[in-house]
């Protein structure tokens, strides 16, 4: 699969000018607009969602070959034609994509980087919601999970002050809960199992100010 399936749906961020790549002309003109997701993982959010949603299409950020080779499993035994993959770091991506250019994008249970030291490291910082301001149209959300408390408080820390999002949560079911047709993942269930709850954390990007933020 891997052989006959990813080189028709892979997209190399090499190829494209910074800022340039227009996500709709990866896909037939069916679809109405494009999803991101950040390090699909094994890929079971990503594949429910392109069979719940066959006029959106998908582009997964995912480098391990395992997690690739699972979803392109899914993609040929349900025939989607709504998935594409970048097997590379998602801001590689970012840089490519065109300003409004991505509906709704997902960061799911990544890498908290625990160790203080390591905090920079870790996804939600200022150069990538600085990225994420940019590729997101107006009213597009930014959906983030995480099942570790440390990162939660992290990520809110980083983007309550933004001023081009806002958090979503009116009470404590719109964070306790996963939002409307969520399919959950094999990592979400392994952390109830362990007795870890997971935070679901919804960001809407604000209309732009004028002429540019």
């Amino acid at each position: 699969m891997l052989e006959r399936l990813l080189p028709r749906l892979s997209i190399d961020p090499a190829d494209h000018q910074a800022g340039a790549l227009d996500p709709l002309t990866l896909f037939d003109s069916n679809i109405r607009a494009v999803w991101l997701e950040i390090g699909f993982g094994a890929g079971e959010h990503l594949s429910a969602m392109a069979r719940a949603n066959p006029d959106i299409g998908f582009i997964g950020c995912e480098p391990f070959i395992n997690g690739v080779a699972r979803l392109l499993r899914d993609v040929d035994q349900h025939g989607l034609d709504n998935v594409r993959i970048v097997m590379d770091d998602a801001r590689l991506l970012l840089d490519c994509l065109a300003a409004a250019s991505i509906g709704r994008a997902f960061l799911l249970f990544p890498d908290p980087w625990p160790k203080r030291r390591h905090n920079k490291r870790r996804f939600v910082g200022p150069e990538n919601i600085a990225a994420m301001t940019h590729v997101l149209v107006e009213g597009g959300q930014w959906r983030i999970a995480t099942d570790h408390m440390d990162y939660c408080r992290w990520i809110l820390a980083q983007m309550c002050p933004a001023p081009q999002f806002q958090w979503l949560a009116r009470r404590p079911g719109d964070w306790r809960i996963g939002p409307a047709g969520w399919p959950g993942t094999r990592y979400e269930e392994k952390g109830v199992r362990a007795g870890r709850p997971s935070v679901f954390l919804n960001f809407e990007r604000l209309p732009r100010k004028q002429p540019t933020d």
